[in-house]
């Protein structure tokens, strides 16, 4: 098995064999978790000056919330809802190809030094969603990256809605 550092480099590279060998490796699932305390970690290292400490500690734990809801929301779409007819995943593969999506996300550490740290939050957030379309299709086994965007995107709003919910009760 490769090591973490080499697969988080690789998947922010998108590097499709990568998203393949993990989609694979039922072992990659704590990597995959590993993968996005990290990048969750650099984006609350960045954001330091606007969340805090405790902003931190808690968006690690919301990271970790939201990838699992992600990935169950996006096997459930594109497995049930937008499947091609060679579509087989199950929820850990999801799991283990969005965990190492969010690779790239690590540069969000950089959001610490003004000016270059909004440019860097911005394109970490449009490479991690790059990342996880690819993500997607190779879980999915798509041919259609459109159909994995658009699982990504039906998915995200999925997110929103129910995050506003849950919001809206718990203030």
């Amino acid at each position: 098995m490769d090591n973490l550092f080499d697969r988080m480099v690789r998947a922010a590279k998108l590097d499709v064999q990568l998203y393949e060998e993990v989609e694979k490796d039922q072992t990659a699932m704590t990597q995959a978790m590993t993968s996005v305390l990290i990048s969750s970690a650099a984006g609350g290292i960045g954001s330091l000056g606007v969340v805090g400490l405790w902003g931190l500690l808690v968006g690690l734990v919301a990271a970790l919330l939201g990838w699992f809801v992600w990935a169950f929301l996006t096997y459930f779409i594109g497995t049930r809802l937008l499947p091609e007819p060679q579509t087989k995943a199950d929820l850990g593969e999801l799991l283990r190809t969005i965990g190492f999506s969010s690779s790239p996300g690590v540069i969000r550490v950089l959001g610490v030094i003004p000016v270059l740290g909004t440019i860097a939050m911005f394109l970490a957030s449009i490479w991690m969603l790059v990342a996880m379309v690819i993500a997607v299709r190779q879980a999915l086994d798509y041919q259609s990256t459109w159909r994995a965007a658009g699982v990504c995107l039906i998915g995200w709003i999925a997110q929103m809605v129910l995050y506003g919910i849950v919001f809206a009760l718990f203030g």
